[in-house]
């Protein structure tokens, strides 16, 4: 894995559905688990289990990726906003509407990991980690 989480996380997912696999493999972490979670809710991916790898060391996940009724990815356009040398953070009245609110913009803020809208809608601010459109 590398050594920005959030970026490797949505990239693993999108490059599987740009060839059109049925599953992706994640590392497990708590971090992958929120963004997961976040996708699945959002409706980009189907569901995820949680298993062991081969060879019954580490804990990953497998996710069960989603197409629109075309057979198109859902997944195609992620821009990264904050990387790890450079972190960009929005107050509760600056963050973004992606796509005039088609699309989201995933905030990591104290209370989680969520998108721009919860996350108005709660009245926090957060840093930028990426927009979904």
């Amino acid at each position: 894995m590398s050594t920005d989480t959030v970026s490797d996380i949505l990239i693993r997912v999108k490059n599987a559905q740009a060839v059109y696999h049925k599953t992706v493999v994640i590392p497990s972490s708590k971090i992958a688990f929120s963004i997961l979670t976040l996708l699945k809710k959002e409706g980009y991916v189907e569901t995820f289990d949680k298993e062991k790898d081969a060879e019954d060391k580490f804990d990953q996940f497998k996710v069960y990726l989603k197409y629109d009724s075309e057979g198109e990815p859902l997944l195609s356009r992620v821009k990264k906003v904050s990387t790890p040398g450079r972190r960009v953070y929005a107050k509760k009245t600056k963050l973004p509407r992606v796509a005039s609110g088609l699309g989201i913009a995933i905030v990591s803020t104290s209370q989680g990991i969520m998108t721009d809208r919860e996350a108005r809608r709660l009245g926090v601010g957060g840093e930028l980690l990426a927009k979904i459109f």
